[in-house]
């Protein structure tokens, strides 16, 4: 089976390309869906996670407050460096299960979709890595939208990750998402093609 990543900083639009790569019959793992998972109470990385951030992070119920937990770690980049090394080799276990069952299903192809591939030196777990990128205004104005943050939350979450320009030019496919779902759609759907070996091998650009 082909394995591809799909990153792309926050508010660039990654799960809207993810649904659109579903649609076209390549399933998509969620690496945050992962995170939540192994962060939740029970989960591989749960007790960790709580030890090195103390019981301040941790609702009645005994789950992380994951917002409280971001908050800490987007405004440190050493406490974020330590969030890192606690849940990536948890998540990395999880993705890999995931994949084998893809698999054994019959799958032809999968993508993974995870906003850290570069950052965390992952790009050679993947065949190639697709790249979501957007406007930095359309970014911030999502992440107001869909999370509620102000304008200078979301540019110090933006400020705290990977030059989006150096992000996609360290990719192999770019989709450009600044525009109308329509025309995001028909990029996905060519890249799709090709994935699926049904379009030449050569690098993906809008357009």
């Amino acid at each position: 089976m082909r394995v591809f990543g799909l990153t792309g900083n926050i508010g660039s639009g990654k799960s809207t390309v993810a649904a659109i790569l579903r649609d076209g019959g390549i399933p998509v793992i969620d690496a945050d869906r992962i995170s939540r998972e192994v962060t939740a109470p029970g989960g591989r990385a749960h007790d960790a996670v709580v030890k090195a951030f103390g019981g301040g992070i941790v609702r009645d119920d005994g789950s992380i407050d994951r917002k409280r937990l971001g908050e800490i770690v987007f405004a440190d980049p050493r406490l974020r460096t330590r969030l890192e090394k606690i849940t990536h080799p948890a998540i990395l276990e999880a993705m890999k299960e995931a994949l084998a069952g893809l698999a054994r299903e019959g799958y032809r192809a999968a993508v993974v979709e995870a906003t850290l591939i570069h950052e965390s030196g992952r790009k050679g777990l993947f065949e190639s890595v697709i790249s979501v990128t957007c406007n930095r205004e359309t970014a911030i104005s999502r992440l107001a939208a869909r999370d509620g943050m102000a304008r200078g939350q979301a540019e110090a979450r933006l400020a705290a990750q990977m030059d989006a320009d150096r992000k996609a030019g360290a990719s192999d496919y770019v989709i450009d998402n600044s525009g109308t779902l329509e025309e995001t759609r028909r990029q996905v759907e060519r890249l799709v093609r090709e994935l699926l070996g049904q379009g030449t091998h050569l690098p993906f650009h809008p357009g």
